[in-house]
């Protein structure tokens, strides 16, 4: 009996830590049938840019545009970190909090001076991650995985990205970039958001 077509779904993301991300969560939950492809694997095409008040509204525009231009199931994800001294801040705007897209350091450099006054009593935080899931003519869903914690002093751990050096989950004592990637997958906000996903990616193949 002939295997199953392997079914293709597009990742809207150039990083490819969230695609690993993501083959792990598949793996762990013994979906199979799936090859995940990023953005640098498809051809170039417009992609609208972030200006949701939302993270559930970024991540559907990117895995619409994402569907639309490839004709590929699309998953996409729109995270960032909320701190409550910060009045849920920097939210949506986590990855260009210091002014440049992407620069981790500045942005957790900016974070932690904002915080410098802070006792560690009310440092509180949570990273947050939307996820959506749009097959082109057919489903569209998006859910929320939140990783509640606090946030360090001083940068830990070589691990992860973003924010993760300076965010101590809830109850550990441990940076989220000292974790190792099954621990991060099995408690994060982009892991716990993804396994929500699971049974529509699974659904794909049967």
């Amino acid at each position: 009996m002939a295997d199953p077509a392997v079914v293709r779904v597009l990742v809207a993301s150039r990083n490819a830590k969230k695609l690993k991300e993501l083959r792990r969560v598949l793996e762990s939950a013994g979906v199979e049938g799936i090859e995940l492809v990023g953005l640098n694997e498809v051809p170039e095409f417009p992609e609208t840019p972030e200006t949701g008040a939302t993270f559930e509204e970024n991540a559907l525009v990117k895995a619409r545009d994402g569907a639309a231009a490839t004709g590929l199931p699309c998953v996409a994800d729109d995270s960032g970190l909320e701190v409550d001294a910060l009045n849920a801040m920097p939210g949506v705007l986590s990855a260009r909090w210091a002014g440049s897209h992407g620069d981790d350091a500045a942005n957790t450099a900016l974070v932690l001076a904002q915080l410098s006054d802070t006792p560690d009593g009310r440092r509180g935080a949570a990273f947050v991650s939307a996820c959506a899931l749009v097959v082109p003519g057919g489903v569209e869903r998006v859910v929320r995985g939140t990783w509640p914690g606090s946030i360090a002093r001083a940068p830990r751990g070589d691990g992860g990205f973003g924010y993760d050096p300076v965010f101590v989950p809830e109850g550990d004592d441990r940076s989220a970039a000292e974790l190792t990637p099954e621990e991060k997958d099995a408690a994060s906000h982009r892991g716990r958001a993804l396994a929500q996903l699971v049974p529509d990616i699974a659904a794909l193949v049967s």
